[in-house]
C-alpha cells in the first residue's frame, strides 16, 4: 500500500527566492515545472529517496495561494508513494476515510495523485502520490 515518503510540499510566495535559498543551503534543484491544473509552479530538490517540493501559485485562487494567505510560507503537505492510488482510494473509502479527492488527479512529473482530509490525518494534509 504506502511505499515510502515521495516528497515533503513548502508553500512559497516567490519560487525564484525559494530556489536560491535551497541551493545557497547546499541543495540542487532537480526540476521545475508548471501544474496548471492545480495552479502551481514547482522545484523539485532530491534528498536521497525523496525530494522537497517547492509549491508557488500561479493564481490567487490557488489552494497554495490560500494556504500562503491563511498560514504564511512553510510546510503544506506530506506526499507518500503508492502502487495503485485508485485501489487505495477504494479501500480508505470503505473504512471511512474522509478525502479531498475521490478521483485522481494529474500531479507534477505525470504523477496521479489524491488528498486525505487533514481532519482525517491529525491536521496533516497528507498526498497519495503514484508514480508514472
Amino acid at each position: 500500500m504506502i511505499k515510502k515518503i515521495n516528497h515533503i510540499g513548502i508553500a512559497v510566495p516567490n519560487l525564484d527566492e525559494a530556489i536560491e535559498t535551497y541551493k545557497n543551503l547546499g541543495f540542487s534543484i532537480q526540476s521545475r515545472e508548471f501544474v496548471p491544473s492545480q495552479k502551481v509552479e514547482v522545484a523539485m530538490i532530491q534528498i536521497g529517496q525523496s525530494h522537497i517540493e517547492l509549491l508557488q501559485p500561479t493564481a490567487e485562487d490557488s489552494p497554495i495561494a490560500k494556504f500562503i494567505e491563511k498560514k504564511g510560507p512553510g510546510i503544506h503537505h506530506l506526499a507518500v508513494s503508492v502502487d495503485d492510488i485508485e485501489k487505495v482510494l477504494h479501500e480508505y473509502e470503505q473504512k471511512g476515510v474522509r478525502m479531498i479527492d475521490t478521483v485522481p488527479r494529474d500531479g507534477a512529473h505525470g504523477t496521479k495523485i489524491a488528498f486525505i482530509h487533514p481532519k482525517s490525518t491529525n491536521g496533516v494534509l497528507l498526498e497519495l502520490c503514484m508514480e508514472a
